[in-house]
């Protein structure tokens, strides 16, 4: 009679965690799904503003085909003609005349890659050459393993 006294509340104890748990998991599936809608709803909406603002871009011709080189290690960490510090894995370059600030898309004329990148200094300083960028950019729509020079088409953002 003593067993039957502890074995009756063990099995109920049993049933109830039993219960518990697959209500937690569908609860938990619910949520995941809940989420994951919510996540894809927002990623829609993202892609839809980002496709609005792309459409309100105004894109200027500037030049066609000319070259475009990459900035050296070596000049990681300095300070541009703009103030601001270079780093190879930022979106910017150089170039003689444009104003600093100016975005200028770069769009390679052999595989039609193409990047944003913002001026922020003065060069490249050879006659040849027109924009001297990061190597992230230039590697991003470089088609030859990243050996410069590079023909590009050079568009500026308004």
């Amino acid at each position: 009679m003593k067993q039957l006294r502890y074995i009756i509340p063990l099995i109920v104890l049993i049933i109830a965690i039993s219960s518990f748990s697959d209500s937690s998991n569908n609860l938990i599936r619910e949520t995941a799904i809940v989420d994951s809608i919510k996540k894809q709803d927002s990623l829609a909406i993202v892609l839809a503003k980002k496709q609005d603002s792309l459409a309100r871009i105004k894109l200027t011709p500037y030049k066609k085909n000319v070259e475009a080189s990459h900035y050296a290690d070596k000049f990681n960490g300095r300070r541009t003609a703009s103030g601001a510090r270079f780093h190879n894995n930022n979106y910017t370059a150089a170039h003689k005349k444009l104003k600093f600030g100016t975005k200028v898309k770069v769009t390679n004329t052999a595989n039609g890659k193409s990047v944003v990148v913002t001026i922020t200094d003065r060069g490249p300083f050879t006659k040849q050459r027109e924009i001297d960028m990061a190597k992230r950019p230039f590697l991003d729509i470089s088609h030859n393993r990243g050996r410069a020079p590079l023909r590009v088409n050079l568009e500026i953002i308004e």
